[in-house]
């Protein structure tokens, strides 16, 4: 298993220092969010100061951007960072796209599916020389002349990765992508029962087998070095998760173990603004199973049998305390 983790920075000048911690702690990729930052950028600068990282974006807002564009801010990345960049693209839900974006919405799995197969033909076109002659529902890319196409095309096209919840979005990661993103707001019983049946359904279109393809899962963690951080960890994730299960798109999650009438009575709260009393809802059994809850000592065994068997890439957003060499040692 592969330990990827987090730049984590506000801030662009912190990025050289943090990707050295990171390739000098052992891990095997840093991965950069689109949060309040722009996902890409802090990539360049972390392909400046590392050496074999692999680096990833987790995610980037497909929708908010074009094929075309998307696929030069790859090209040029990938082949800056000497192959080393995956690229890690997402829906996100409506209201960001149409609001905050002003980007079109319809048919998110079908919209996905076509981004990603129209970036290939791009590729296709500045690699293997073919004609760019992409018409799809969505999208169409049909001019390309010498002066536009990449001159510097030595490591190819980066891998391109694409997150999922639902079962339509993840079969389609199985046709088109080469990894699946699964969402920190996720269960082992939700991976097995309908993430992986719809992966398999996917790479079954693409005549693929699973080992082709990697799947990364971020996990919560509840931990802490001492009990008043692990209450405080405790008590802030009950918060976060009821945040993304005030969420309709998230509901199928909950549904798999029965908690789904839990998700409009949280949205309604969410309405209100009363989100701390949202996180009173979240009970110890639901915290568990969305969360790894352990002490320092036993994180390591605990994230494994969580992970073990289907995640090949784990996403670490936590800290791993003191021991984090020996935990990620672990870990693999």
């Amino acid at each position: 298993m592969k330990i990827d983790g987090a730049l984590g920075i506000e801030e662009l000048s912190g990025v050289p220092e943090r990707v050295r911690q990171l390739e000098s702690a052992g891990y095997d990729g840093a991965v950069s969010a689109e949060i309040a930052n722009d996902p890409f950028l802090p990539l360049a600068l972390a392909a400046d100061h590392s050496q074999r990282i692999e680096l990833l974006t987790s995610i980037a807002v497909a929708f908010a951007r074009t094929p075309m564009l998307v696929a030069q801010t790859g090209h040029d990345l990938n082949a800056f960072a000497k192959g080393r960049v995956i690229l890690g693209l997402g829906s996100q839900v409506r209201p960001h796209v149409t609001r905050r974006f002003s980007m079109p919405w319809s048919r998110p799995a079908a919209r996905m599916r076509e981004f990603v197969l129209a970036m290939r033909a791009i590729w296709d076109c500045w690699y293997e020389g073919n004609a760019l002659d992409f018409r799809g529902e969505f999208y169409t890319h049909t001019l390309m002349t010498p002066n536009f196409t990449p001159t510097n095309r030595g490591f190819g096209p980066p891998r391109v990765f694409v997150a999922g919840v639902g079962p339509l979005m993840t079969e389609v990661a199985g046709e088109v992508a080469d990894g699946l993103i699964t969402h920190a707001f996720t269960t082992e019983k939700y991976v097995r029962e309908v993430t992986l049946p719809a992966l398999e359904r996917g790479l079954e279109k693409a005549g693929r087998g699973r080992d082709d393809f990697e799947i990364t899962c971020p996990v919560f963690v509840v931990t802490g070095d001492d009990e008043r951080e692990f209450e405080a960890r405790r008590e802030a994730l009950r918060k976060q998760l009821a945040f993304y299960a005030s969420t309709p798109a998230y509901r199928g999650v909950l549904e798999v173990h029965g908690w789904g009438d839990l998700q409009p009575e949280l949205t309604r709260m969410s309405k209100l603004g009363q989100w701390d009393e949202m996180g009173e809802l979240v009970d110890d059994s639901m915290l568990e199973a969305f969360a790894v809850v352990a002490e320092k000592e036993d994180l390591a065994s605990k994230l494994r049998a969580r992970c073990d068997g289907f995640v090949d890439r784990l996403m670490c957003t936590f800290s791993m305390g003191k021991n984090e060499r020996e935990t990620l040692a672990a870990l693999r």
